[in-house]
Parts: structure tokens; sequence; C-alpha cells
């Protein structure tokens, strides 16, 4: 039994961070093995965080006043703030720019990639697999203004603007609705190295953008009325 649940402690933890699962099978050689985990946990991060770079990717900036900062340091802290050079520069221009034409303008990175392995899963996403994808959460604003460094969920994601389908109910699908945590979020409105943007049809059509490279995800993939993704 006990086996049974340390097994299941590390996949969800490779599943979620990509190097917990490694952190918790050194923890399980000590003593105190809490702090152990904790210990090696964050020396493993620092490490992927030197690593990384000479392996083709780096990390995005968790903290800081740039107008690029992930959402949240939740994905700092478990990993999933990591892109190859070429996406991290094109999401700093692109951040720069809209603060250079909306001074106070700040970009907010959800979950882009995992620091190593070309091919490693990033759950709940069908891609992310090869640092060359990033999530952005929409830009809010109330009657006021311009919310600066806010979304409407805490961590960026499930705060969905709802609006037309045509994708079909299917009972296993990616594609959530949440309907009961809709309620729980406030009701606000909402470069040539990129390839697609991902987008519902929806959004694409009440904004009133077109481009050849939004692209809308398909039906069995997460929604994507909560964020924006952006791909090499």
């Amino acid at each position: 039994m006990h086996l049974f649940i340390h097994g299941l402690a590390v996949l969800a933890l490779t599943v979620l961070t990509q190097i917990g699962g490694l952190a918790w099978l050194l923890a399980l050689c000590a003593r105190r093995r809490v702090l152990t985990f904790v210990a090696g946990y964050v020396a493993l991060s620092l490490m992927a965080a030197w690593a990384a770079p000479a392996l083709g990717r780096v990390p995005l900036p968790c903290l800081g006043d740039g107008p690029l900062r992930m959402q949240s340091m939740l994905y700092c802290v478990l990993n999933r703030h990591y892109a190859v050079p070429a996406l991290a520069q094109a999401l700093e221009d692109a951040a720069e720019a809209m603060e250079a034409r909306h001074p106070g303008t700040e970009t907010l990175v959800l979950d882009a990639g995992f620091p190593f392995l070309d091919g490693f899963p990033m759950l709940p996403h069908l891609s992310h697999r090869r640092g060359r994808s990033a999530d952005l959460a929409f830009y809010y604003r109330d009657d006021e203004g311009y919310l600066p460094g806010q979304t409407r969920s805490p961590v960026g994601y499930f705060a969905f603007e709802e609006g037309p389908s045509d994708c079909p109910q299917r009972w296993l699908t990616l594609r959530w609705d949440l309907t009961w945590a809709q309620p729980l979020w406030p009701d606000w409105d909402p470069d040539p190295r990129i390839g697609k943007v991902l987008i519902e049809p929806h959004l694409e059509t009440r904004l009133g953008v077109q481009s050849t490279k939004l692209r809308f995800q398909g039906c069995r993939a997460a929604r994507h009325d909560d964020h924006i993704h952006v791909q090499l």
C-alpha cells in the first residue's frame, strides 16, 4: 500500500512539476522526509534554472517591474515558466510594445513549459511540450479603466468569457465549462516570429480581429476564452 501511495506521489509531482517526483524519491531515503523533500525540491529547481539555458530553455520573469512577468509565483514554483529563447524574446518584445503604446500595461504569462526534455507532457495541455508555447492572460478593465496585473481568477485560467460554440458535448474532453465556478469571478471586460495564436472563434468575432495566425484549437482541447495561447 505504501509503495502504491509513493508511486502516485512521484507520478503526480512529475506531471505537475517535472522534477518533483525526483525530490520525493530523494526524501524517501531520509528520516525527515518533509524537510528533505522541500530542501531537495528547492535545490533541484535552482539547478534547473541554472542548467536549462545550456539545454535550450530560459526562465521567464517571475518577479520584477518589467512589462512581462508570470501571472503567479505558483507557475514558477511548479517550474512551468520556461521557454525557448526565441519565444522568450518575442514575448518580451510584445510586452514592451504594448507598454509603449499603453503605458503601465503588464503582460502576464500563465503556463509556458518545463525546463527540460522536448516531448515531455505538460498536463492538462495538449501542446506546451517543446518550450515553444506560452499562455497569456487577458488584459482586464473595470468601469474605471485598465486593471494592471490583475486577472479574474487567481491563476488566470477558468474565468471564461462566455459565447456561442459549435462544439458538441462530449463526456471525455478537456473542454471544461466549469459552470459552477463562473459566478465566483468578477465581471470585467476583457509579430512575425509567432506561428499561431489560439483563441475561441466567438472572441475573434466580438473583438473584430482577423489574422491568418488566429486559429481555433479544436473541440477536444481546453477552452481558449480565458487565456490566449501563443506559439512560434
